[in-house]
């Protein structure tokens, strides 16, 4: 693994969002000084917040998987999740309702589950999924440390013996084929598959490595932090201030001061100059670029993923259809895939998800084209398109939800671009085969400075963010770390009812 090879005593990290923090608590215990730079008055980035009319929202991710991994960074400043976070179990992850007016509860019990299933489609269907379980976590076993949880210099770092084992699971073939050998209902496929969106590739080309996804959702279990998912950048960054770190909100970054390859110092728009041993920059890759003045070369330009619009709803009542998350599903299916990432229009026959989180407002997601894919003139289409929403979700049960709202804030793909992120999506660079493992931009890209965030290594989601945070960090000290090679352990949360 190639590393920083100067001195390494001060890092700044720019980004106080899941990576800039996971890189931080990882370089102190690496006994770095570290100095985090934010631009917002808050932590979190991406995973954000709102708080509007007397409700609060989650404007990021509205679940947490893979606790352990936060287990791990507050461990590596001898803190844990135990001390610093409450979880509460989201039973079930979530609720699928399809066009036919069929709904299926998704249980990361596997009792629960087939039992679901079975009354969903059939014994033959719940003996599949059976199948399609151990599948899953025989992926994630093989992917975890090698390919999700490591370093890539080249291509060449692929070779290894979890390389033949990948190649076996037939993780190199495409996600919707591989998941209909295990399931032939069309609605259980779409429910072990639809995550491959959020990676920024329809499941009909998305790798099957990528069920891994699918794992994390309905095998390894869903998490909500009590207070919502705000709790856990304060936990984070809370962890980080107690072991050393100078924290800076409200900190925009001007530029970096460069001497031939290295930065020297980091240059705020308050007019401070922060010197500095090696940094880390968790903006959007363009953004990072652009601080840098430099852009590594690739044979093909970046493909970006599709994006979303989001309506952030208080309301004043509650529907019985609604699980914590629930995916309402159109008829259509591969058209959809389309439309977002080929055509670049909105989707004709809307697949949603709607998130109720207790005590919180409702946010719903409707996929959209990027601005890259689909240049749609947001200012004039948002209002309405929040309308079409609003209609498709009462014709889908939710009978009532326009009168309801008390407060609401749309955010659509022209917002997302306001914030610094890529075509105006929030879920960064696709995982196309050509933007995967080794061949996804790479996190080390001058003497020292080094990528955390979705855009580079390992990629989009809570838990690669997370994982990104570490192995920044590793390249600055060198050190694998024990982190990345134990076996993933039971969360250590409450998870109090």
């Amino acid at each position: 693994m190639r590393t920083v090879d100067v001195r390494t005593d001060l890092v700044v990290v720019l980004g106080a969002g899941l990576a800039g923090l996971s890189a931080a608590l990882h370089l102190l215990g690496a006994g770095r000084r570290v100095t985090v730079v934010e631009r917002d008055a808050v932590p979190g980035g991406r995973a954000g917040r709102l708080d509007l009319g007397g409700y609060e929202f989650d404007t990021g991710p509205t679940v947490l998987t893979m606790p352990e991994l936060v287990d791990e960074a507050l461990g590596a400043v001898g803190d844990s999740l135990r001390d610093r976070l409450d979880l509460l179990p989201v039973e079930p992850a979530y609720r699928a309702r399809f066009a036919d007016g069929a709904t299926l509860d998704v249980h990361a019990n596997a009792d629960a589950m087939e039992a679901e299933v079975r009354r969903f489609a059939g014994p033959r269907e719940a003996a599949g999924y059976r199948a399609l379980r151990r599948w899953l976590t025989e992926l994630y076993q093989v992917e975890r440390d090698s390919f999700i949880g490591s370093n890539f210099d080249s291509p060449l770092s692929l070779l290894t013996p979890h390389l033949a084992k990948l190649a076996a699971l037939r993780g190199f073939g495409r996600l919707a084929p591989a998941v209909a050998r295990f399931v032939r209902d069309e609605r259980l496929q779409r429910v072990f598959s639809f995550q491959s969106l959020y990676a920024g590739v329809p499941p009909r080309k998305a790798l099957a490595a990528y069920a891994v996804i699918a794992y994390m959702d309905t095998v390894a279990g869903v998490y909500h932090p009590r207070g919502g998912m705000r709790a856990l950048p304060d936990a984070l960054a809370a962890a980080a201030r107690d072991a050393g770190a100078d924290l800076r909100f409200q900190t925009p970054v001007a530029w970096l001061e460069r001497v031939g390859g290295r930065v020297a110092a980091v240059r705020t728009t308050h007019g401070e100059r922060i010197p500095c041993d090696a940094v880390v920059l968790t903006p959007d890759l363009p953004v990072s670029y652009r601080l840098l003045g430099h852009r590594p070369r690739r044979p093909v330009p970046i493909t970006w993923s599709p994006s979303a619009v989001v309506l952030h709803a208080g309301v004043d009542r509650t529907w019985p259809e609604l699980a914590h998350h629930t995916l309402f599903f159109g008829h259509a299916w591969e058209r959809t895939f389309d439309e977002l990432t080929r055509r670049g229009t909105l989707m004709s026959d809307p697949s949603l998800l709607v998130t109720a989180p207790p005590g919180q407002g409702m946010f719903v997601l409707a996929p959209a084209p990027n601005l890259r894919v689909g240049p749609i003139d947001w200012e004039r289409v948002g209002p309405a398109y929040r309308d079409e929403l609003v209609g498709v979700l009462e014709a889908r049960g939710l009978t009532g939800f326009g009168d309801a709202i008390e407060v609401e804030h749309l955010v659509t793909p022209r917002d997302w671009a306001a914030m610094g992120l890529a075509a105006g999506t929030p879920f960064s660079a696709a995982h196309t085969f050509a933007q995967t493992g080794p061949f996804r931009p790479r996190n080390l890209v001058l003497d020292n400075v080094v990528l955390a965030g979705c855009g580079t290594t390992p990629g989009v989601g809570v838990p690669p963010v997370l994982i990104s945070g570490r192995l920044a960090a590793q390249r600055i000290t060198g050190s694998v770390g024990a982190g990345s090679r134990r076996p993933a352990a039971a969360p250590r949360a409450h998870t109090r009812r």
